[in-house]
């Protein structure tokens, strides 16, 4: 898998909070080993989560909503359409996933008027899910998305955000 170790280094920015304008900024890219057949799969259970954050103002999330719980409510139910079942003993499959936020990221624009340089402040996050085959320990498929974060999104939009990346993650898992 060409693209495990990008994966796992894009752990280190998060998306804050479905199609049309509010997910143009989104995106998405997903891989799996292809000498992996998925149909073997009926378990899985959870590794845990990593959130890397630099939100010193606590931007990034709307105020009573738990982008963490929604991540882990939305992949659980792909997985769950997909006919398989969490599980604690021998899973086939374990689950981890990572995201990340930085506030403080700066990109250099180019002014259309006087083509000069120009520094933004735009924040950036990602998130990155990977599942791992429960046996083996190997990586067989990993999606991360990645997007500016949004200022002053209420709680829907913030859903419908992660519902879009997580459902376009899902569409490129193999099915069984």
């Amino acid at each position: 898998m060409k693209k495990s170790a990008f994966l796992l280094c894009t752990l280190v920015i998060f998306l804050a909070g479905c199609a049309s304008s509010i997910t143009k900024d989104i995106k998405i890219e997903t891989d799996s080993d292809p000498k992996v057949n998925f149909d073997g799969y009926s378990s899985y259970t959870w590794l845990g989560s990593a959130a890397i954050l630099f939100d010193p103002d606590g931007q990034w999330e709307p105020p009573q909503f738990d982008a963490d719980a929604e991540i882990r409510f939305l992949i659980d139910s792909e997985l769950r359409a997909r006919g398989m079942t969490e599980s604690m003993s021998s899973p086939d499959m374990i689950v981890f996933y990572g995201a990340g936020i930085d506030m403080a990221n700066i990109e250099v624009q180019i002014e259309p008027e006087s083509e000069l340089e120009k520094y933004s402040s735009v924040p950036k996050g990602a998130l990155a899910i990977l599942l791992i085959d429960g046996r083996t320990q190997r990586a067989i498929w990993g999606g991360v998305a990645t997007a500016n974060v949004q200022q002053d999104l209420d709680q829907e939009t913030s859903r419908k955000r992660l519902q879009y990346v997580i459902k376009t993650m899902f569409k490129d898992l193999p099915k069984k």
